[in-house]
């Protein structure tokens, strides 16, 4: 996963090793003297999907192939971040390099080229159920059709290519299917939205300990010997964080034994939170597995006295894409369990602190709309965490007559954390704003303390109104990119 991040985000190169190589031109040798042979293979020298009973000549194979990627360009509305079209790239590359697929290294190299030259095609991100058309939207650029961004700019395919130094390519027998096959959109698309879904996990138990803190809390509900009995691994590791951030804190200490119990948004942290760190745990097991498959269709198998080509269904996105809807459900359990510790802090008949954290209520309103906000993003959320994998169309005159819809399941699992992070960013500015009103003479734990400075460098404190977006902005971005979780961890070391 983390290799792949490197890739997608920060540019890192991507080179061959040698036993790539000797496995992709392996399996090419099979495509060529199976098409000379005449062999009958689905994509090759037949048709595609219902037209698989229409035969195609030797003569004909490299023109199927260009036309599948002409006639499956068809996805519509924004186009996907260069980042995703990376991510689908780099997951082509992994697909296809297995060995199980027959196209030559030359087309490989290209996209290669595309990722370390920082050239990206440009790709319609709706309208698939799977894989497809956003997949050949990217494939139109290999022959210097469609476009791509490069330097910055947005060009037509052949000017991009020309720009980076690069040649179109022609497509040969078997390219354009294993282009467009696979579940390599949605996987990379999982991937980016579970790194994040993750970092924001980790991120909520930090808002939550400080949240916690300022409201007081007691430490009973994140006993070890509470976890001891219920042993999920997720949950007591979430304890485990929350005492870590809080030691040395003298307002839990002078607080302890004030009230038995506080509410479930604070004493149920470790459950919840447990819960939807081991759902994406589980997803990113899924995800690395399925990043280093073969999901093309058909599969050439290359082994000396078994050589065949199978037909078959690798490219189906059941596994990725019912991650992902659990996955996104578990990301608006973080984001509801949030907005309700923010309420607490901000309701004075909670927390007796001033009214939404402001000094005078009623000529000013605080911190009184964020919540506001919250309450649409995760109102959105609800809606996007619906799962997608329980729907079907048949298409193809019912040669494709299930569907997994993984790619949506996929899809929606990056503005599902973003929403997440604005979620955690608005209860992360009320733990902050409150504590000129947390008694100044009585610590706060060294963890908190530091994100304390950390923002206090970006953000006022606020004594009257304020223009709030941009500090919510900053503070989402001081989660997005690991900031919070890095000065947490300066002082804790490694969080679970």
């Amino acid at each position: 996963m983390e290799q792949f991040i490197a890739v997608c985000r920060e540019g890192a190169q991507v080179e061959f090793s040698h036993d790539y190589c000797r496995r992709v031109d392996k399996s090419r040798q099979l495509v060529e003297r199976w098409v000379d042979e005449e062999k009958v293979m689905y994509g090759v020298t037949t048709g595609f999907g219902a037209l698989c009973t229409k035969a195609i000549s030797k003569e004909e194979t490299a023109k199927l192939q260009e036309n599948i990627i002409l006639s499956h360009s068809v996805s519509l509305g924004e186009p996907l971040s260069i980042e995703r079209v990376r991510g689908i790239m780099l997951m082509i590359l992994q697909n296809l390099g297995q060995g199980y697929s027959g196209v030559r290294l030359e087309l490989l190299e290209q996209y290669r080229q595309f990722l370390n030259r920082g050239l990206t095609p440009w790709a319609p991100g709706d309208g698939s159920v799977g894989y497809l058309s956003p997949e050949a939207h990217m494939a139109l650029v290999l022959i210097g059709r469609g476009k791509a961004y490069y330097q910055g700019e947005l060009l037509p395919g052949d000017q991009a290519l020309k720009k980076a130094g690069l040649e179109p390519i022609t497509l040969s027998s078997k390219e354009g299917l294993a282009l467009v096959s696979g579940t390599t959109s949605a996987t990379a698309m999982a991937a980016l939205g579970l790194y994040d879904f993750q970092k924001a996990a980790k991120s909520a138990d930090i808002v939550g300990a400080m949240s916690l803190e300022a409201l007081k809390g007691v430490m009973n509900a994140f006993d070890a010997r509470v976890m001891q009995v219920r042993p999920h691994a997720d949950q007591g590791d979430t304890a485990e964080n929350v005492r870590r951030i809080l030691a040395g804190s003298g307002i839990i200490e002078k607080y302890q034994g004030h009230r038995v119990q506080d509410a479930l948004s604070l004493r149920c942290i470790p459950q919840l939170h447990g819960a939807a760190k081991k759902t994406f745990r589980d997803a990113k097991e899924t995800i690395e597995i399925e990043m280093n498959s073969c999901c093309d269709n058909p599969i050439l198998w290359p082994e000396e006295g078994s050589q065949d080509v199978i037909s078959a269904c690798n490219p189906d996105s059941a596994y990725v894409g019912m991650e992902m809807d659990s996955a996104c459900i578990a990301a608006v359990s973080l984001a509801k369990m949030s907005e309700r510790r923010n309420n607490r802090i901000i309701d004075e008949s909670l927390s007796g602190y001033p009214s939404f954290c402001i000094a005078s209520p009623g000529l000013n309103s605080g911190l009184m709309i964020p919540q506001y906000t919250q309450a649409g993003l995760i109102n959105e959320m609800r809606g996007l965490a619906t799962p997608a994998t329980i729907d079907n169309t048949p298409t193809c005159c019912n040669q494709e007559d299930y569907v997994a819809m993984g790619y949506l399941a996929c899809k929606k699992s990056g503005p599902m954390a973003e929403k997440l992070e604005y979620v955690l960013a608005i209860e992360l500015l009320s733990a902050y704003q409150v504590q000129q009103f947390v008694d100044p003479e009585v610590k706060r734990s060294p963890a908190t303390q530091a994100v304390l400075d950390e923002i206090a460098k970006h953000v006022p404190v606020l004594k009257q109104d304020d223009f709030l977006y941009p500090y919510i902005v900053y503070l989402k971005d001081f989660i997005h990119s690991g900031g919070l979780i890095r000065t947490v961890e300066s002082v804790t070391g490694a969080l679970k």
